[in-house]
């Protein structure tokens, strides 16, 4: 008699995985008409946004195969269209979550922002007191600054093209630097409040510059008006 225990128990993983991104708002969908570069086990849509299908992986076993799916995946998708560079990787544990970030870092390089991933604990049912989320990844304040940079320029482009119907709201940066690029703000820059982040942000702007005290050569300023003492600010005064 052959014993079916592991095929049930990877049947099992991928129930639990449905049913967690039902709750969180991501339906499951029939597979998508674009071929996927790596086979998923399911696709998921986002509620609301009928385009934004995600290819889900489900770890079949330890962090080996955790480790062999996320290679196998950043290789697939490397000349991929930035549709086909979502991707959302379940696993049991934070600790497994810890090791698949590093693992996607180090595999992506420094292209990592130009891929959608996100980390999904589900831990197993004998595991009550853990509830499931999704792991944000730690990054350098550096990588965080840049990107960062890259978002406030697009809040002010929108402000500037709603005829001044729209502010900037600083607040709407930490939530994607959050959710868009799945990074863990607070832990990564060792603080404990959006101010004390935004703060922190504020002084790496002003400090990282090809010309340090020298305002027009600061990477991180934006150009307000052609000229004057207020020509260019960094982007948190701004």
């Amino acid at each position: 008699m052959t014993d079916s225990r592991p095929e049930t128990s990877a049947l099992d993983r991928q129930r639990n995985a449905e049913n967690v991104l039902r709750r969180l708002g991501f339906a499951k969908v029939t597979h998508p008409r674009r071929d996927p570069v790596v086979e998923p086990a399911f696709w998921v849509q986002e509620s609301g946004v009928p385009r934004r299908t995600f290819p889900v992986f489900v770890s079949p076993g330890g962090p080996e195969s955790v480790d062999a799916g996320i290679d196998r995946w950043v290789a697939g998708v490397r000349d991929a269209r930035p549709s086909q560079r979502r991707a959302i990787f379940v696993v049991p544990t934070d600790e497994s979550a810890e090791e698949a970030w590093r693992r996607f870092s180090r595999t992506a390089g420094r292209s990592v922002i130009d891929h959608e991933v996100s980390i999904l604990v589900v831990p197993p049912p004998d595991r009550g007191d853990d509830v499931p989320h999704f792991h944000l990844r730690l990054a350098e304040p550096r990588e965080i600054l840049a990107i960062s940079t890259g978002i406030v320029v697009g809040l002010f482009r929108r402000a500037a093209g709603s005829d001044g119907g729209m502010q900037v709201d600083f607040e709407e940066l930490l939530t994607l630097l959050t959710t868009r690029f799945g990074i863990d703000v607070h832990r990564s820059l060792g603080v404990r409040s959006d101010e004390d982040a935004l703060y922190i942000l504020y002084q790496l702007a002003q400090r990282d510059s090809y010309a340090p005290g020298e305002a027009g050569a600061n990477l991180h300023s934006l150009v307000l008006k052609p000229t004057g003492p207020a020509a260019r600010l960094p982007w948190f005064a701004a």
